[in-house]
């Protein structure tokens, strides 16, 4: 039943034409009979206000097709790194990926991040380089950059018929023929391959199965067998087996805004891209004993569903959930997990953007969205009360930026807070907390943008009029030596006493470590290990503001060396309360520093405004990683601190009369120097 599905995301870097190509999708499927576009507003996965007025995704959008007797459940995901999050859930429930690529700039700082993200998660890619019909466009370069900037083994079936204005269409390197799109329908007329393009459509497909024989055993075995028996069909066979594993990604090529090439993308998703039973598995851990558990895809077994997303709507709050065992129906009882409340299933709906289709039941494999759920967050598991199971969930970032958020009215700071807490039970990334010296309320994002749109849609959707400060940068802290504490507790005040003594080491950690390692080694009982966890709770919330400046301690290793304790003055609270003491002692001794966010900046810059931009980037102390250069652009590429990237923007149209852009990506927390540091803590 679940080989006929097909979970697809479409990822990209910012304005590589995703949206676009999703529109096309949906018209040539017939989902949609008008087509809409992104820079006049009207695509239809760009529904809301506030992605209809910056002309960009903000938020992931599902929708659904059917391409030859195949439902097609497709998210078209946001390009910019603000909104990153988006990318990782989606990820996460998603079977397949679609990675587009501009012709133009080909494999750009987003497209790694989000290469790396489908790394992480196992998801197979198939690859589409869009705008072949741009100046600058080359195939061939941006297939060169799949190998050699993702580490990727990219597998083109198709060769691009013309370039740039001339673009026409393309050559099937699988069955040799050639398609061309004279109309803006969407559907290809065969024709004859041009004698000009024999001799290299020969070279790229004997490329193309000396690659598959390389990674695909049946292919080889039948190419060293017999040539002649490698028919389209066996190497249709192989390709799917290749992406399939996440071995090879299959590349084509195309115009999503001329519609060509659209149609053939749709064939490669349904004859290569995985089905939820191609994918291995689900993992995760019985929340009773703590046991790793797997379960298959099957709709006998105990059913099991993964929250992606909580949104709110008309109709209350969406969950977006990926059902990967069992089935779901109307009026179920589920446990919740991952908090072990009980959730009794509401409307089951198939989503088409903001429109819906109410259904009856959900099988293993399929994406959908529930309502009346009262109490989940992206990231919690709905399985069978009767069998328990917490799945792995998804890398959530730490914010790198901050600002203060203050409300207008006395109307809308009664309104603030409940609207601020929707909006974070939906996005894992915003972080909202209460300072506790000014009252004021602070939010915690990914970056300007986010702030902003924060700030948009509590005006948009909650009717909320606030204003935000100037954003801070998130510092961190963290210990540079060793240093031991040995703190005794005694408190004697009438009645039962406290008393509890900790002797803690606190070092610093690995470079890829973060939070607080705790180890204990004590001997001989001098801690009673029912206080232990009390130690570890107390250094755990100590970090949250003990460094330097109140500033997070980004991460520490403590080791509980000794103790002692006393038969009654002991308690769970009294070790907690050393703790927090010794932590306060000793942290200072570990010459701590001030850690700051470092951003890989990526500038697209013409030749003539390359000097004034890298003068600048250096002058923010950025450190210069390398200068690129993609066709008649120059990629600038640099790691510059973020508390030097504010307003960046202008400054940089100022610098190129408005020709260059960049993004921005976080890269790693790194020591500011020590003038600056004195100057941020004050």
């Amino acid at each position: 039943m679940t080989n006929r599905l097909r979970n697809i995301g479409i990822m990209a870097h910012v304005d590589a034409g995703k949206t676009t190509l999703t529109e096309r999708i949906l018209f040539d499927t017939g989902r949609i009979h008008k087509v809409g576009d992104v820079h006049s507003g009207t695509a239809t996965t760009d529904s809301h206000m506030l992605e209809k007025r910056h002309g960009i995704t903000i938020s992931a959008a599902a929708t659904s097709c059917v391409w030859r007797d195949a439902a097609i459940t497709i998210i078209d995901t946001p390009g910019h790194v603000d909104f990153t999050i988006e990318v990782e859930r989606s990820l996460r429930v998603l079977d397949g990926a679609v990675a587009v690529f501009s012709a133009v700039t080909g494999v750009e700082a987003q497209s790694e991040t989000v290469w790396r993200q489908a790394d992480r998660f196992g998801v197979p890619r198939l690859c589409f380089i869009n705008k072949m019909d741009q100046v600058g466009a080359d195939f061939d370069r941006v297939v060169a950059m799949i190998d050699d900037r993702l580490g990727a083994v990219p597998l083109p079936l198709q060769l691009p018929i013309g370039g740039e204005g001339g673009f026409s269409g393309v050559v099937d390197l699988v069955a040799l023929e050639a398609f061309c799109w004279p109309g803006q329908d969407g559907v290809p007329q065969r024709m004859a391959i041009a004698q000009t393009m024999r001799d290299a459509v020969e070279a790229a497909r004997l490329r193309l199965i000396e690659t598959l024989a390389d990674h695909d055993e049946g292919v080889l075995t039948t190419w060293l067998d017999d040539p002649l028996a490698l028919t389209p069909q066996a190497i249709r066979a192989g390709i799917r087996r290749t992406c399939v594993a996440g071995k090879c990604a299959p590349v084509l090529c195309g115009s999503a805004y001329r519609n060509i090439g659209v149609q053939p993308l749709l064939d490669a998703i349904v004859d290569y891209a995985p089905g939820p039973e191609d994918r291995p598995p689900v993992t995760g851990i019985d929340p009773r004993d703590g046991m790793a558990q797997s379960r298959a895809i099957c709709p006998d077994a105990p059913a099991v569903a993964l929250i992606s997303k909580v949104q709110p709507s008309r109709f209350g709050a969406l969950a977006f959930l990926r059902v990967y065992s069992g089935r779901l129906a109307p009026g179920m009882t589920m446990l919740n997990a991952s908090t072990g409340r009980v959730e009794r299933i509401g409307r089951l709906l198939r989503m088409h953007v903001d429109a819906q289709e109410e259904i009856a039941e959900a099988g293993p494999g399929e994406v959908i969205a529930a309502v009346d759920l009262k109490a989940v967050r992206a990231g919690d598991t709905l399985s069978d009360p009767a069998h328990p199971i917490v799945l792995d969930g998804f890398v959530i970032p730490d914010p790198v930026i901050e600002a203060v958020i203050e409300p207008q009215t006395t109307d809308d700071r009664n309104r603030l807070g409940p609207a601020l807490a929707m909006m974070e039970r939906g996005d894992p990334s915003l972080r909202v907390s209460v300072d506790r010296d000014t009252g004021q309320t602070l939010l915690r994002g990914m970056g300007e943008l986010h702030l902003k749109i924060v700030v948009e849609t509590l005006k948009e959707d909650f009717g909320v009029e606030a204003m935000i400060g100037a954003p801070q940068v998130a510092y961190r802290a963290a210990p540079t030596r060793r240093a031991e504490v040995d703190h005794l507790l005694r408190k004697q005040n009438g009645g039962q006493g406290q008393m509890a003594r900790v002797r803690l080491a606190f070092e610093p950690l690995a470079a890829d470590e973060a939070g607080l390692v705790f180890e204990n080694r004590t001997v001989g009982g001098t801690v009673p290990k029912d206080y232990v966890p009390a130690i570890q709770k107390s250094l755990e919330h100590a970090l949250a503001d003990g460094g330097p400046g109140g500033y997070p301690v980004l991460g520490m290793k403590a080791i509980l060396l000794d103790g002692a304790f006393h038969e009654k003055d002991s308690s769970a609270l009294a070790f907690e309360t050393a703790a927090r003491d010794a932590f306060r002692i000793g942290f200072p001794q570990t010459d701590p520093v001030l850690l700051e966010p470092v951003m890989r900046v990526v500038v697209a810059t013409p030749g003539d405004y390359l000097g004034s931009v890298i003068g600048d980037l250096q002058s923010r102390r950025g450190q210069l990683r390398s200068t690129d250069l993609a066709g008649r652009i120059h990629d600038v590429i640099a790691d510059v601190p973020l508390g030097e990237m504010f307003n960046y923007v202008g400054t940089l149209r100022s610098l190129s009369q408005g020709r260059a852009s960049f993004t921005m990506t976080f890269e790693r927390y790194a020591p500011m120097p020590e003038r600056l540091a004195l100057e941020t803590v004050g």
